[in-house]
């Protein structure tokens, strides 16, 4: 099953099949797509597993052990690229609240989202050659952007999995709380985000903006309700140094 909580402008996707850990069945692919559907016009979206043990554990082999032909292997794969791609596009910031262990293609989920915060007690693993199969969602392109080409051969050819201190280090992470306040957190920082300024960020850091088309997002923002209110709360709070002031 998967779920979804509309939380103001926060969209909360969650992956609850604990008799599999999590793990990705086909079904569970049509059940993505259309919580991404439903998800339309979220400032933010969150995409976690159910419970404390798995963010998704890989693709569900019990029922993915159906698929016999090169067809059949292709279609499966594109259709999840697919899904991945769209967590990856989705207009506003996507976080992935690692609540366990993120192996395989879960690993491949966990990278389509934009910022990654994970419980201090999980692991993640591109784990697809222990199978003798590759990362084929888009994972493996998405390893290399965050850590390098080279590490991201190391680690998905060789299976690594690492804790989450270890992946925060190697840039596969980005936050790290301990499981006490992890709940807390990923919903506090989705929270922070779900602004039309960091909508507008993640189009400029992801390059899908030319410079002129910046300058204009820029330019809506400045002339929107929400700047001159917040100008007004940061003047009020602060004397001025008679500078230039500012738009944060």
């Amino acid at each position: 099953m998967v779920d979804l909580e509309l939380d103001g402008g926060v969209a909360v996707i969650t992956i609850d099949r604990p008799e599999a850990r999590n793990a990705i069945a086909p079904v569970t692919m049509g059940q993505l797509g259309k919580a991404l559907d439903a998800a339309a016009g979220a400032r933010a979206l969150v995409v976690r597993g159910a419970g404390d043990r798995a963010f998704v554990s890989g693709g569900d082999l019990k029922q993915l052990a159906a698929i016999r032909t090169r067809e059949e292997a292709s279609a499966m794969a594109m259709r999840m690229r697919r899904i991945c791609d769209r967590i990856a596009s989705f207009p506003a910031p996507v976080v992935a609240a690692l609540n366990g262990h993120a192996l395989g293609g879960g690993a491949e989920v966990a990278v389509a989202a934009d910022i990654r915060v994970a419980a201090d007690d999980v692991k993640i693993g591109f784990t697809q050659c222990k199978l003798a199969i590759m990362p084929a969602w888009g994972g493996a392109e998405r390893l290399a952007a965050l850590v390098g080409r080279s590490r991201a051969l190391l680690l998905a050819g060789t299976g690594t999995v690492l804790d989450a201190a270890e992946a925060e280090r190697a840039g596969l992470v980005d936050v790290v709380v301990p499981r006490s306040s992890f709940e807390e957190r990923w919903r506090s920082l989705a929270a922070a985000l779900a602004t039309p300024s960091a909508c507008e960020i993640k189009r400029v850091v992801s390059g899908t903006l030319a410079p002129a088309e910046a300058a204009l997002a820029f330019a809506d923002l400045w002339v929107s309700d929400d700047h001159w209110k917040a100008a007004e709360n940061a003047t009020t709070r602060r004397p001025s140094t008679g500078a230039g002031g500012g738009c944060g």
